[in-house]
C-alpha cells in the first residue's frame, strides 16, 4: 500500500501549530498546494505572533483546542489526510511542571493518534527529539537511529522529556501495527530560525547570546566552550515535515539534524561576528541551577537515514541560518516569555 500523501489538494492539521516549527511547516505546505492547513493550538506556548504572517491566507484555518480534550481533536481532524503532531512540553517547561508535561507528551499524543484513527487520517508525522539519546558524559561519536538512551549525568527534566518522546514513538508504532495508521517519526535537533522564542534550552543559548551582544555585554560561555550542540534550521525542518508526508515511507524513525554540529564557543563567536562584533566571551563555571541538555564529548547526529527514507537532507548551514535569524530579529522587538 502506498504510504505517500501528496501535499497538493490535501488537507493537513498541525497539532501545536501556533509555534516556530508549526508556522514554518504551514507555510511550506501552503506553498506546495495544500488545499487547507489547520493550525490546532491551545496557546499555552504558541503565540499569535508566530502565525501573524500567515493569517491572511484563505487556505489557513486556526482552531483553538487542547490535546487533552479528545473531542477537540476529533472535530479538528475530520476530513484530514495528514496530521503533524507537534504539541509538547519541552525540557524547560517539563522542569517547571512535570505532571502537565507527562500528560501532554504522552496522553496528548495518544489522543491525537486516536483522533487520526477514528477519522481515517492517512498519515501522522510525529515530532520526536534527539533527546531520545540522552545527553550525558558518555555521549559521543555518531548518534544514529539505533543509539540507546543515555541517562547518567543527565538532568531529571531532560530525562523525563526524552522518555516521553520514546513513549510517543512507541505509540506511533503501536497505532501503525494495530490500526494501519501510516506514521513517520522525525527526531528533531534543536530548532532555530526566524520567529525564535525563549523556551528551548539550547536555542535559548543562541538568543541569549544575541541579546547580550546587542546590549554590548560579554556573551556567556559555560565551561571551556568545547561542549557540542547540533542545531537544525527551521526552514529545513519544515521541508522535512513536508517530505515525510509525501514520501512512501511508514513506521520509521529518523534523525532530522543540521549539516554539522558546533561547539558552544564556535557558536558564541559566530553569533557575535554576524551581529556586527562585540566583546570577548566570558567563561564561567557550570550553572547548577539551570536546566540544559549537555554532552560530555563531541558528537554528530547522523541524518543519512532521513535521506534514504524520505529523501531529505539539510540545506542551510549554521552561518546562513543565523544570518537569517539575526536579520529577522533586527526588525522585531524581542518578546521574552512571561515567567
Amino acid at each position: 500500500m502506498n504510504a505517500a500523501v501528496p501535499i497538493a489538494g490535501n488537507r493537513f492539521v498541525i497539532i501545536g501549530g501556533a509555534s516556530l516549527v508549526g508556522s514554518a511547516t504551514a507555510g511550506e505546505l501552503l506553498d506546495h498546494g495544500a488545499a487547507e492547513v489547520v493550525l490546532f493550538d491551545n496557546f499555552a506556548f504558541g503565540s499569535e505572533d508566530a502565525i501573524a504572517h500567515l493569517r491572511d491566507n484563505p487556505r489557513l484555518r486556526l482552531v483553538r483546542g487542547d490535546v487533552m480534550r479528545l473531542p477537540d481533536l476529533l472535530r479538528a481532524l475530520e476530513g484530514a489526510q495528514g496530521a503533524l503532531l507537534l504539541a509538547a512540553h519541552m525540557t524547560l517547561s517539563m522542569d517547571r511542571d512535570p505532571w502537565g508535561g507527562l500528560d501532554v507528551n504522552i496522553r496528548g499524543v495518544q489522543n491525537a493518534l486516536e483522533a487520526c484513527r477514528v477519522n481515517r487520517v492517512r498519515k501522522a508525522v510525529f515530532a520526536s527529539s534527539n533527546a531520545v539519546y540522552g545527553y550525558g558524559p558518555n555521549v559521543s561519536g555518531e548518534l544514529v537511529e539505533g543509539t540507546p538512551f543515555h541517562t547518567v549525568g543527565v538532568p531529571p527534566a531532560a530525562v523525563i522529556y526524552g522518555a516521553t518522546k520514546i513513549i510517543g514513538e512507541a505509540l506511533c508504532r503501536d497505532y501503525h501495527r494495530k490500526h494501519g495508521l501510516d506514521t513517520v517519526v522525525l527526531r528533531y535537533c534543536t530548532v532555530y530560525g526566524e520567529r525564535q522564542h525563549y523556551r528551548a534550552t539550547n536555542a535559548l543559548f543562541i538568543i541569549e547570546t544575541l541579546d547580550r551582544v546587542r546590549r554590548g555585554e560579554r556573551p556567556i560561555v559555560l565551561g571551556d566552550g568545547s561542549e557540542t550542540k547540533h542545531f537544525v534550521y527551521v526552514g529545513d525542518l519544515a521541508r522535512a515535515n513536508r517530505m515525510a508526508f509525501a514520501a512512501d515511507a511508514t513506521d520509521v524513525a529518523v534523525n532530522a539534524s543540521g549539516p554539522r554540529p558546533i561547539t558552544t564557543l564556535e557558536l558564541v563567536r559566530l553569533v557575535t561576528r554576524l551581529a556586527g562584533g562585540g566583546p570577548e566571551p566570558e567563561f564561567i563555571a557550570e550553572d547548577r541551577g539551570r536546566v540544559r541538555l549537555t554532552s560530555g564529548g563531541a558528537f554528530r547526529i547522523a541524518h543519512e537515514e532521513a535521506a534514504r527514507t524520505i529523501g531529505w537532507r539539510p540545506e542551510v548551514d549554521m552561518e546562513e541560518g543565523l544570518r537569517r535569524l539575526i536579520a529577522w530579529r533586527a526588525g522585531n522587538e524581542p518578546r521574552p516569555a512571561a515567567g
